[in-house]
């Protein structure tokens, strides 16, 4: 693992709060074969909650309803905790090649296309949940989850589509980052034409995030590579710099103020994406490797990170072996731990209550996670920071030190008594 520790010397492993496992998901091959080809490279849960679906290698996906009331896999006769029926049941898909992303897309209304103005349209999207798969072959398929029907596929990469999001205000908007170089924008809603490409600097793409309210963008890849794109003009807006290594994992806070990013420098950056400024570090090695060691094979890459809906909570996955759950006003060492062995990517349920940890071997783990009853401030910062961005701070009528709180750049508790 290299001279460095996974936490600073005052802090004893053994006496570390470890997570709660809620259960266990393998796929029908031996789960201790590591294959190319078998890794579980992404999950992802449906908006509502009542599907997981992970990529589980050899080109197939698999779809396994939640009970988001009791937070475990819900089996054929669960009820809610009102006692109705779930009636949602696992789905199997086979993609047709490798699967390297999935994203689940859930209209919210019905909206107009974004590229054009359409009274016509082959496929109605205004209704129901659709699954995205971005395949080996640079081709995105897309899934009708009710009916099990394939609805589109998506041809204009060149490359493998390391990710998949679709916009979270429910216009049914994908964007797909390639290895290709390439970000390319598609509305689902003008049956999947692709309406914009946006090139990178890097060679390698390998996450991308919608901001909570779609302005922004934001794309990750080698070459240490963190730009912030513009929606609204459809262009660059800046780049982020501070990582020594490849970035291979990005995600926005719930209310859009924070941007946290993940690389193979061992580190975790927590940004305000809107001014470029660095606010933390979450480190995954101690003492921290210099540049140089840094950006080579350290044992400490950090693989994929999700933010909480609780806007406190970053989980992140490690090479060391370690899930680590952080508390943003306390992150000096993790709030609990999970012992995970060749994970490579991890998702938040939509309430934020469990966590889903995909690895090498096509397997996933369900982990419960640590929640606490958010502060009234927090609530506050969080819902004053949904609909005004970090360059309008300034203007609200607060005081200094109130401002500085509304811009995460000092705690509740330790704001300087009045």
């Amino acid at each position: 693992m290299g001279p460095g520790s996974p936490f600073p010397d005052y802090v004893n492993e053994d006496e570390l709060e470890h997570a709660s496992l809620i259960d266990q998901l393998t796929p029908l091959r031996n789960p201790q074969i590591h294959k190319a080809g078998f890794e579980t490279w992404s999950c992802a849960w449906a908006s509502d909650g009542t599907y997981f679906a992970w990529s589980c290698g050899n080109r197939m996906v698999k779809l396994i309803p939640w009970n988001r009331h009791k937070h475990k896999i819900a089996a054929p006769d669960d009820t809610d905790w009102e006692g109705h029926v779930l009636h949602h049941k696992p789905v199997t898909l086979d993609a047709g090649d490798l699967v390297w992303s999935v994203a689940f897309g859930s209209p919210l209304s019905d909206t107009k296309p974004h590229s054009i103005n359409l009274h016509w349209r082959r496929y109605n999207v205004a209704k129901g949940t659709l699954l995205a798969a971005g395949l080996d072959n640079g081709r995105i398929r897309i899934w009708d989850i009710e009916t099990g029907k394939l609805q589109y596929e998506l041809s204009d990469h060149r490359d493998v589509i390391r990710d998949l999001k679709f916009a979270p205000d429910g216009s049914m908007r994908l964007v797909s980052a390639s290895r290709d170089g390439t970000l390319k924008l598609w509305d689902l809603d003008d049956d999947g034409n692709m309406y914009k490409t946006l090139k990178v600097e890097s060679k390698w793409i390998y996450a991308c995030v919608w901001s909570p309210d779609t302005s922004m963008l934001v794309s990750v890849g080698d070459s240490r590579s963190v730009l912030v794109w513009d929606m609204v003009n459809l262009g660059k807006l800046r780049k982020l710099e501070g990582h020594h290594h490849d970035v291979c994992s990005c995600d926005f806070s719930p209310d859009g103020a924070l941007l946290a990013t993940a690389s193979y420098d061992t580190r975790v950056i927590i940004w305000d994406p809107s001014l470029g400024q660095k606010l933390m570090e979450l480190g995954h090695m101690f003492p921290p490797p210099s540049p140089i060691y840094a950006g080579g094979a350290n044992g400490s890459f950090v693989r994929g990170l999700s933010f909480s809906r609780d806007g406190r909570h970053i989980a992140t996955v490690s090479d060391d072996s370690y899930v680590r759950f952080w508390d943003l006003f306390d992150s000096s060492f993790p709030e609990q731990v999970a012992i995970v062995s060749n994970a490579l990517c991890c998702s938040y349920s939509p309430d934020g209550a469990a966590l889903a940890v995909g690895t090498r071997n096509g397997s996933v783990s369900l982990w419960l996670a640590p929640m606490k009853v958010a502060s009234l401030q927090h609530l506050c910062r969080m819902a004053i920071r949904r609909v005004t961005a970090s360059t309008h701070v300034d203007k609200l009528r607060l005081p200094q030190r109130l401002k500085k709180f509304v811009l995460y750049e000092m705690d509740y508790l330790n704001l300087p008594k009045a």
